[in-house]
């Protein structure tokens, strides 16, 4: 695995000590944590080759909703074929005589990656990189017809070749799904989702400026979930401090997307992937031929961005 990729710290309710073999694929290691899961290196019992392993044990009915979003990762990560996105490749469950699952394991493309929530490009030009990826992947999954729906540091993976992946589809959803309570993460939470109004490409647009606003100046936006500001959530874009007001380094178009994309109203945020891709492409041209920056320009903001995820 990756040398830069720290020990997960796991809770220890989930825990039970590393396995021999589960559903058959022997395990090798235990490389992190998800919702109500345990995510192991495992080998294929066929061709010894090695994939990820994403283990939920129901041991109350709160293990439910879990399982739940297990069997959802699979199926929208089966349904979307896209080199940014994990690829799902098999689904597995134990049951009791009377069919209830005890335990169920969706199994994984092996991507040798860090999440941004560990390990940040230090330099301006890779974190617009990885932003464009992302982009692009979640592009793919909105042509498939899904929203992503959590969309964070931590399920954005890169390697260290500068290549990413976008994971976890467990509260993917179709276009235009209401769900029945809120789903997200706080932080980066659209304020539609905090509503349980229908989630749409604009949602993600919104997750997306969230994921990109801390890394970009290491602090977390003040999402209406936080806040609790309920139907005065337009207060939250008047009271808003920009990426650029924060790091004085980061772009004006670069900090000016960011804002756009964290509207509270979704039908004034950018309209799709697609366009958010053209937009930081541009960016990333310009911070590769700007050469009137002077050279220490993206030192100050690897060390300003780099204190500031320190304080945060």
């Amino acid at each position: 695995m990756s040398a830069v990729r720290s020990t997960p710290v796991i809770d220890p309710a989930l825990d039970p000590g590393l396995p021999r073999k589960l559903f058959d694929y022997d395990v090798i290691d235990l490389i992190g944590q998800g919702a109500g899961s345990l995510i192991y290196v495992v080998s294929a019992p066929a061709n010894s080759q090695l994939l990820a392993l994403k283990h939920v044990v129901r041991k109350t009915e709160k293990d439910d909703r879990f399982i739940e979003q297990l069997e959802n990762e699979f199926e929208v990560g089966r349904l979307i074929n896209h080199p940014g996105l994990r690829r799902s490749i098999d689904y597995k469950t134990n049951r009791t005589l009377l069919r209830r699952v005890t335990d169920a394991a969706l199994i994984l493309e092996l991507f040798d990656g860090v999440p941004l929530e560990q390990h940040l490009p230090r330099n301006l030009t890779d974190v617009v990189s990885a932003f464009i990826q992302t982009a692009q992947a979640l592009g793919a999954l909105h042509a498939g017809g899904y929203v992503h729906c959590d969309l964070k540091p931590n399920n954005i993976l890169r390697d260290n070749k500068g290549h990413v992946k976008v994971i976890d589809l467990g509260q993917a959803a179709k276009v235009g799904t209401v769900k029945k309570r809120i789903q997200g993460t706080p932080d980066y939470m659209a304020p539609e989702q905090v509503k349980c109004k229908p989630v749409t490409v604009q949602t993600d647009v919104f997750n997306f400026g969230a994921t990109l606003y801390w890394s970009l100046c290491g602090r977390k936006l003040p999402t209406l979930f936080n806040i609790k500001k309920s139907d005065n959530s337009f207060l939250v874009d008047d009271q808003m401090a920009s990426p650029r007001e924060i790091i004085p380094t980061v772009p004006e178009t670069l900090s000016n997307l960011v804002m756009e994309c964290v509207r509270t109203s979704p039908s004034k945020r950018p309209q799709d992937m697609v366009e958010l891709t053209r937009r930081l492409e541009i960016i990333e041209h310009t911070l590769q031929r700007k050469v009137q920056v002077p050279p220490n320009a993206q030192n100050e903001y690897r060390a300003n961005g780099a204190a500031m995820h320190i304080a945060h």
